[in-house]
């Protein structure tokens, strides 16, 4: 993680220039025909619609002319299916506050969703566990489909179509960065061309086309970036019994964290991650077997040791001692009974992040500027986070009549996200490979920080907040 955090900036602002390969360099003289946005943004998934969302709701918009490019289809959900989608994600109660400025939000909760109000992540090769949950029994967070709030965002965008167009089907092919020395015959703006030809400018353009951005590779900002030797497979899965199923389960496995959220009072969605081999025959192997095979990954103890179990005894009663107070047990999670035909899925996992998240008139958001493990949850939330923070910067902007794509101000944004994500990124990434082992020395030293920062309530306060936003 050093290479990571050491390519992030303090905030300091940056020369004004591209640096890298460039798709296009030209120098666009007499262009003025195009049509000139003030925002463009590329990439229409959930965290690029959020954000033309944002903007065409802002008070401080409501003049401006912004743009969101998606390279797929309109998705129409006009009624929900049956079955869940294997896709989902936990949404934070600060990404819920922001979809709910813009009425998203309303949308979901009319649609489906379920709230869960304890997370529960353990060691499989101890007792070690750390209880999430507050006292006021309030939400922790939201297991959505993606599909659903992508349904949302859609239906949003659409009641303000008078501010935001959506090119459904478009992809940009070039991008065309002004000249710092700008001349009479050339054009302040960046200049992006479309797959069918057609040209546009922009004073802005955002980038939330994926971990594999154009947007970014077009500037030449670095990217670092791996590969786990992971993937994940996700499935939907039924329970044995109704429950009240309002719990996240999380454990860690040697070969990786398996994690059960909440659907419904029978449903569950899976979400394991393993092995590129592993997971190839996970996806593969019969449905009776899958099912045993997530029930014993749960249950089975088959990892545990007597030296490893005796010092984490000896450390519960000496906690017990020391801070007599109510410490959460551990609780065992629904059994299994089936899954649903079909929705078992791998994918593989890996981490990056921008070295920049801002140049003149061009801002990363997303996946684009970071991608994560999935072990954490933070994915779309921490996307959600850069839009909340990017559009404030800019409200503020367009508020005081200044150039949207002025790095006076889109340094603020670059500054504040890469504080949040770069920890957030390293805790992750450490967490990944601290459990991804068995060995006895590692297991006692996550056996003991584990169980100290179940007992330090205000640790797990702080950790919470940090979290949800």
């Amino acid at each position: 993680m050093a290479a990571l955090l050491a390519i992030s900036r303090s905030g300091a602002a940056p020369v004004a220039t591209w640096r890298g390969p460039l798709v296009s360099c030209r120098r666009w003289a007499g262009a003025l025909a195009d049509t000139v946005y003030d925002v463009v943004v590329s990439g229409g998934g959930l965290v690029g619609a959020a954000m033309a969302c944002a903007l065409g709701y802002d008070i401080h918009f409501h003049d401006k002319k912004i743009l969101l490019l998606e390279a797929g289809p309109k998705k129409v959900l006009e009624k929900l299916p049956e079955t869940y989608s294997n896709r989902v994600s936990s949404i934070s109660p600060g990404s819920a506050t922001l979809l709910s400025s813009f009425g998203a939000w309303d949308h979901v909760c009319n649609m489906r969703y379920r709230a869960f109000r304890r997370m529960q992540v353990w060691d499989a090769c101890s007792e070690a566990l750390i209880m999430f949950d507050k006292d006021d029994l309030d939400d922790m967070g939201y297991i959505v489909e993606n599909d659903v709030i992508m349904h949302a965002l859609t239906k949003q965008l659409e009641a303000v179509s008078d501010r935001v167009t959506v090119l459904y089907r478009s992809r940009a092919t070039s991008y065309t960065w002004p000249d710092p020395l700008s001349t009479a015959d050339s054009s302040p703006w960046v200049h992006v061309t479309l797959g069918d030809g057609s040209t546009l400018q922009t004073k802005l353009l955002i980038g939330a086309d994926g971990h594999n951005s154009a947007v970014r590779q077009a500037a030449g900002i670095q990217n670092v970036s791996w590969n786990y030797d992971q993937s994940a497979v996700v499935a939907t899965l039924h329970l044995s019994e109704a429950t009240e199923n309002n719990v996240a389960w999380q454990r860690f496995l040697p070969s990786g964290p398996i994690a059960l959220l909440p659907l419904t009072d029978t449903l569950s969605s899976l979400v394991w991650s393993t092995s590129h081999e592993h997971a190839a025959e996970l996806v593969s192997m019969g449905e009776e077997t899958f099912v045993d095979a997530i029930n014993s990954a749960f249950w089975s103890d088959a990892n545990h040791t007597d030296l490893v179990d005796s010092a984490s005894t000896m450390l519960q009663y000496a906690v017990a001692f020391l801070k007599p107070t109510k410490v959460s047990a551990r609780q065992l999670p629904p059994s299994v009974a089936r899954v649903d035909a079909k929705s078992r899925v791998q994918f593989p996992l890996g981490l990056g992040h921008a070295a920049e998240y801002v140049r003149p008139r061009l801002a990363l958001i997303g996946d684009a500027a970071h991608r994560v493990h999935p072990l954490a949850g933070q994915g779309v939330n921490m996307g959600f986070g850069d839009v909340s923070s990017l559009v404030h910067c800019l409200s503020v902007a367009a508020f005081n009549g200044k150039d949207l794509g002025s790095m006076s101000h889109l340094t603020g944004y670059e500054t504040d996200r890469q504080r949040h994500n770069t920890v957030l990124l390293a805790a992750t990434d450490l967490l990944k490979r601290l459990y991804s082992t068995s060995a006895t020395p590692l297991v006692l030293l996550r056996t003991w920080g584990l169980q100290a920062t179940n007992a330090a309530a205000p640790l797990k306060e702080q950790i919470m907040a940090f979290a949800s936003r």
